[in-house]
């Protein structure tokens, strides 16, 4: 492991009724604890999940965008409000590794193809063709498999979003690899993805944000629901 700690430097904050500092999460939130390679960020949509990981790509230094320290590009929608807003304990410090957008990936793809217009040996490191030329599942396999290689920290933002049900099992055995020499939080809906054994899972839920079993999720528990009861439920839907 790498980072230890996820600090809000609370003395900072001058209007914390603004966003994104008013998001119930955000505002509970003090040091957050980390004790597992892999951590789960959980929790409903503008829980702050994702806010707090783009602050911790911030401090990290990648591309807030999506990408590493390398990747320069911008995105409007990539300013990482929070960012300046909490400080990171390390030990050792790690500057290596990749801030994953699902939604910005686009336009990370296509900074990689203005890249090869110079290089074109970048595309070795993203399964040897633009990331253009896959399929949106076998894009994202292509990054984790040959992008994500080296020990560092690697901050996935709903991973799952490009990978049908066997892709996210296959992407269970990466991230079994990857976490033997390198940290992982992702933030997911992903009931398959956070079922991988002996990870950390935080329910931002709750407030303040605290560590959940894994079969106390909500999405565990919703899905295990309707599988097992499909057509009393769409009867309770529908009817």
């Amino acid at each position: 492991m790498y980072l230890k700690e996820i600090i809000k430097l609370n003395e900072k904050i001058k209007h914390q009724n603004q966003y994104p500092f008013n998001i119930s999460t955000i505002k509970a939130l003090d040091t957050l604890h980390l004790t597992k390679n892999v951590t789960f960020f959980v929790g409903e949509n503008g829980s702050g999940k994702s806010t707090l990981l783009e602050a911790i790509a911030y401090q990290c230094e990648f591309n807030t965008a999506g990408g590493s320290r390398n990747n320069a590009y911008e995105l409007d929608s990539s300013e990482a409000k929070l960012g300046d807003y909490i400080r990171l304990s390390w030990m050792p410090k790690m500057n290596r590794g990749f801030f994953l957008r699902a939604e910005s990936f686009y336009h990370f793809a296509s900074h990689i193809d203005e890249l090869a217009k110079e290089d074109p040996g970048i595309y070795h490191a993203y399964g040897g063709k633009s990331l253009h030329e896959q399929s949106h599942g076998e894009s994202f396999l292509s990054l984790f498999k040959n992008r994500f290689g080296q020990s560092g920290i690697y901050l996935l933002d709903e991973p799952e979003a490009a990978l049908s049900p066997a892709r996210q099992l296959a992407f269970l055995s990466i991230i079994h690899e990857l976490q033997k020499h390198a940290q992982l939080i992702i933030a997911t809906h992903s009931p398959i993805l956070m079922g991988y054994p002996n990870a950390e899972i935080f329910n931002f839920d709750e407030f303040p944000i605290k560590q959940i079993k894994y079969e106390d999720t909500s999405h565990y528990q919703i899905s295990r629901r309707f599988l097992e009861n499909r057509k009393k439920i769409l009867r309770e839907l529908i009817d």
